[in-house]
Parts: structure tokens; sequence; C-alpha cells
């Protein structure tokens, strides 16, 4: 690592940190919402990248969804927390266990409203009445289909089949979003170069009920024009 990456590294590890004893103190989902808006702006904002929403008229203002997205940066879910800044929508993040256990991102994702997704567990039983719960509590749920970053020089990667069971089981009409942005090489350009008035763009697609018989990912790849 080189002078500028340590000094990014130390920012965001205080800046992530700080934020995970903040959202311990607070009990609402609004209060956490605001939080979680405040850090991916703040830190978004240090690394001079603004975020490009398309198609918004998308976004309902409220309700409870199935939030699907592409994932190919660790600032993903920062870049969808600000597309729905303007939405009473607040969602709980499916989050491996490897991130609760994680030195820079554990305290954050502990606190921060989400669901451990332990994939060694011997079954997913108590995974599933962790949803049932938000969900019964007026929560959506934001996932990352794809099950982990996409590290190959495509857009998007194979979807694993929880995302479509978790629609199902909850009756949770599907919010399809896009970054359409390849954000990992727009977050190296910012710690690398300092590039400033960098730009993500993240599209919102249309509704998809969780009854609709086609493939979630075909379904997908056809809205975006993947």
């Amino acid at each position: 690592m080189n002078l500028k990456q340590i000094s990014m590294a130390i920012y965001a590890t205080y800046l992530t940190n700080k934020y995970g004893f903040k959202l311990k103190k607070v009990k609402t989902a609004k209060e956490k919402k605001a939080l979680r808006l405040e850090y991916s702006q703040t830190l978004l904002s240090k690394l001079n990248i603004s975020i490009k929403v398309l198609n918004k008229e998308n976004i309902p203002n409220d309700g409870k969804y199935l939030l699907i997205s592409n994932h190919r940066s660790i600032i993903d879910p920062l870049i969808i927390e600000i597309a729905l800044k303007d939405s009473l929508i607040h969602g709980f993040w499916v989050s491996k266990k490897e991130l609760y256990n994680s030195l820079f991102f554990g305290t954050f994702t502990r606190n921060s409203d989400s669901i451990l997704l332990d994939r060694e567990a011997s079954n997913m039983s108590s995974f599933f009445k962790d949803t049932k719960e938000v969900v019964s509590n007026g929560h959506s749920i934001f996932i990352f289909p794809e099950g982990t970053r996409n590290k190959e020089n495509t857009p998007l990667s194979s979807f694993k089949d929880g995302a479509r069971l978790i629609a199902l089981k909850n009756r949770l009409p599907l919010l399809p979003v896009f970054i359409r942005t390849n954000a990992n090489e727009i977050l190296k350009d910012a710690i690398n170069n300092r590039t400033k008035d960098l730009e993500i763009e993240i599209q919102i697609g249309e509704i998809i009920d969780y009854k609709d018989k086609a493939p979630l990912e075909e379904n997908y790849r056809k809205m975006f024009n993947i």
C-alpha cells in the first residue's frame, strides 16, 4: 500500500467504527437510516464521489421490498443508501458472518440493522426466521443476489437461489437496482489518484412481483439490458 492508500484506509476505519458506535446508541429504524445515510455521504464526499440516480421515479416512497443489486465494490451499500435517501424505505442488509467478525466493518455491521447470513450453518431456519421478523416489523430486506462481490470483468455474475426464496417466503415484491458504473474502478481512482468530481450511476428498475415465474437473473438482465 502507498501513502495515499494507507491514509484513506485509516480514515475509513475511523469513520466506520465511529458510526458503528453511534448506531449502537440509537434504537429506531428512522435514526439508523439517518445515520447510515450520513455515514455514506460523509465517506463518499471524502472520496470526491457523487451518485447519479437514473429512473429515480421508480423508487417507491414507502413499503416493504426485497431490494436486489449487482455487487462489484465495497462501497455498493453506500451508493444504494444515497439513492434511497428521499424514500421512507428502510432495509436490513443481509450480511455474511465474515462482516460481523471484521475488525473494519464488525461494529458497524452488527449495529446498523442487518441480518446475519452464516453460510456454514447446518440449516437456514434461523436466517429465514430473522427475515420474517424484519418484514413483520415493517422493514425491507436488501441483498446482493450474486452472493459475494463480482471480481470478474463483467457487470454481473450468476445469481444464487437465496434472493428468490426470501421474496417468496415473505411475499415481498422485488425492487431491482443496477449500479451501472464499475464502482470498484472509481474507488481505486479516488484513493490512488485523488481524482475529483467522480460520478457513479445507479439505475432503478421497475418492481417485480414475487409471484413472477421468470428466472430472477434473466428478469434482471433483461430489465437493465445486461
